[in-house]
């Protein structure tokens, strides 16, 4: 009998690599080589400069913290970060995400979704004003 994986990492055939290449080269590059392997609209984002707070979140990390709460949903996630937790505010609470290989290059809100999905009740008798003089037979 095969012993179920316990790794929270997604099927994938191989290894993961972004732009060609793997998780331990991209945290080996240097911080302005990374970014050149960015999308635009991240690199344009982070040539204008982290703000304070951001600094602040990329700092912890480097500290060696595993677990980091924001508030700023738009930081984008770094090689660095891979394996640590974050916990993003999304409105109401704190949604805790592992970051995986996958997620490089994306922004904490798109993991902390601030609305819910609704499944609305089924209609009946008095679920509308015009319901109320539905005859029941």
């Amino acid at each position: 009998m095969a012993k179920k994986s316990t790794s929270r990492l997604p099927k994938r055939k191989g290894e993961f690599t972004y732009r060609g290449l793997t998780v331990e080269q991209l945290q080996q590059l240097s911080f302005e080589e990374f970014v050149e392997l960015l999308p635009a609209k991240e690199r344009r984002s982070i040539r204008r400069g982290l703000s304070d707070h951001q600094k602040d979140i990329l700092q912890q990390f480097r500290d060696g913290k595993e677990s980091v709460r924001t508030h700023y949903r738009n930081m984008i996630i770094y090689p660095e970060m891979v394996g640590k937790t974050i916990e993003v505010y999304n409105g109401k609470t704190f949604v805790a995400t592992e970051i995986m290989p996958e997620m490089i290059g994306h922004r904490f809100g798109e993991y902390s979704p601030t609305r819910n999905r609704v499944s609305h009740g089924s209609a009946g008798v008095g679920a509308t004003r015009s319901s109320k003089f539905v005859p029941l037979k």
